[in-house]
């Protein structure tokens, strides 16, 4: 994989990878940017949520759970004292569905943190990871209803 960032002006750059994507980088006006993009931590974020996204969802299709909308949030703490890596991170998985089994959703998280995400292999010798997933009954057009929830406790990535 290549990837390569180009310097547009000040602290404004984009990035470009194999696939021929452009993604806006940015900086904030406090460093002398122009809060015109990605700051470059917050890609590496939303790397990790997209790589286990993917996983889960691919998953969860070939068990033939109804998914009807799904997400991936990453609440990453980051240190305070440069170079201010990452601390440590939630991740929260949350799908919404028609009777989706709990069984299902665990085993996707599992096989995403152990075997298929680079990103998560990568990172969780880093930093502790939490999984959490919250699974909700899709209502007709009501507001879907929680109806499990649970931490998923990778052997290294423990907070």
């Amino acid at each position: 994989m290549k990837a390569q960032v180009k310097w547009q002006q000040r602290m404004t750059f984009t990035g470009s990878a194999d696939t021929g994507f452009e993604v806006p980088l940015g900086a904030a006006q406090a460093v002398g940017g122009d809060e015109d993009g990605f700051r470059p931590m917050e890609l590496i974020a939303v790397g990790l949520a997209g790589c286990t996204a993917m996983d889960v969802i691919s998953i969860l299709k070939k068990k033939r759970q109804d998914v009807t909308d799904y997400d991936v949030r990453v609440d990453a703490s980051q240190a305070v004292d440069h170079p201010k890596v990452f601390s440590s991170a939630v991740m929260e998985y949350h799908v919404t569905g028609r009777n989706v089994q709990e069984d299902a959703v665990i085993r996707a998280i599992e096989l995403s943190a152990s075997r298929y995400c680079p990103a998560q292999a990568m990172f969780v010798d880093v930093f502790p990871m939490s999984l959490k997933y919250f699974i909700y009954e899709a209502e007709g057009e009501g507001e879907p209803i929680l109806i499990h929830s649970g931490d998923y406790f990778p052997d290294k990535a423990v907070v």
